[in-house]
């Protein structure tokens, strides 16, 4: 595998330390609330820039699985059990990483892999929230239930978000852009290209299908580090939650917001398989960098 890697990385301008930088710098910029401020028509030439490297970079990540999800069946029952299968057999699961956080990885170790997991973190409350519009009516209010429980059902103090941070504090780490690796700005990358182009809105409905299907084991693992370290269940609960909440959020997304929209229209499932395929495949790399780093 890691040969694979280094080669790949050898010959690809989107896969490199510099293009994901670069790529995650605009991102904060671009997305972050204004005041209709600066010189506009240089933001656009910028954006308009951006936006076709990010567009190119995609298309690169798409030529990767393709094939693979091309084969995916578009019956809709078929279609399903092929997406939750990936739980099992996708790119990236039951990595080693895993169950070494938590039996053995340091404190020291931990909150390395904390620190990148958070810099990469893209904020799936905002893109379960740009993924949603004009979808239709049955997966939009999926994904609506899903934003709300993000949100903590309205109290603060249930907000995902801010769990993140305060673990963040906890762990006295400070994310930043400059201390990630390019792997985990890639994925994160990945999915906020998704879920702000509605060219590729299904795409998004399939990567963000996937973090909640295969999110709870990973999560487990993590959580079982932190209380192996001394972390408290309050300092945890930004895993612990997640171990638990997303198996219901998996079930509740596969049933409302994917297989209707198969149902609907089966060209769907291609670009839902696609989706979820990407963001396994940016995992995966993600786990492979993390191990060559932390063994």
């Amino acid at each position: 595998m890691a040969t694979r890697f280094k080669q790949y990385t050898d010959v690809s301008q989107f896969l490199s330390d510099s293009f994901q930088r670069g790529l995650a710098h605009w991102n904060k910029e671009r997305l972050a609330p204004g005041l209709g401020q600066g010189d506009w028509q240089r933001t656009l030439e910028r954006d308009h820039r951006m936006l076709r490297l990010e567009a190119a970079f995609l298309e690169e990540l798409r030529s990767e699985i393709c094939a693979e999800a091309a084969a995916v069946p578009t019956d809709p029952a078929a279609f399903l059990n092929w997406f939750e299968e990936l739980k099992i057999s996708g790119p990236g699961q039951n990595d080693d990483l895993f169950p070494w956080l938590a039996q053995h990885a340091s404190p020291d170790q931990l909150k390395w892999f904390f620190e990148q997991e958070a810099a990469g973190e893209a904020g799936f409350d905002d893109l379960v929230a740009m993924t949603q519009v004009k979808l239709p009516v049955g997966p939009k209010l999926e994904l609506a239930r899903n934003y709300w429980d993000e949100m903590g059902r309205g109290n603060v103090r249930g907000m995902h978000g801010p769990m993140l941070i305060a673990l963040s504090e906890t762990l006295e780490v400070e994310p930043l852009i400059e201390n990630t690796v390019w792997e985990s700005l890639a994925l994160a990358n990945a999915m906020t290209a998704m879920a702000s182009s509605r060219r590729l809105a299904w795409h998004s409905v399939g990567a963000l299908g996937v973090v909640e299907l295969t999110a709870p084991g990973r999560s487990a693992m993590v959580a079982q580090g932190l209380r192996r370290i001394g972390l408290s269940d309050r300092e945890r609960r930004y895993f612990d939650l997640h171990a638990v909440l997303d198996v219901k959020h998996s079930e509740d997304w596969n049933r409302e917001a994917l297989l209707p929209a198969v149902v609907e229209d089966p060209r769907r499932a291609t670009a839902i398989a696609e989706g979820a395929l990407i963001r396994l495949r940016c995992g995966e790399r993600c786990f492979e960098r993390y191990r060559a780093r932390l063994w």
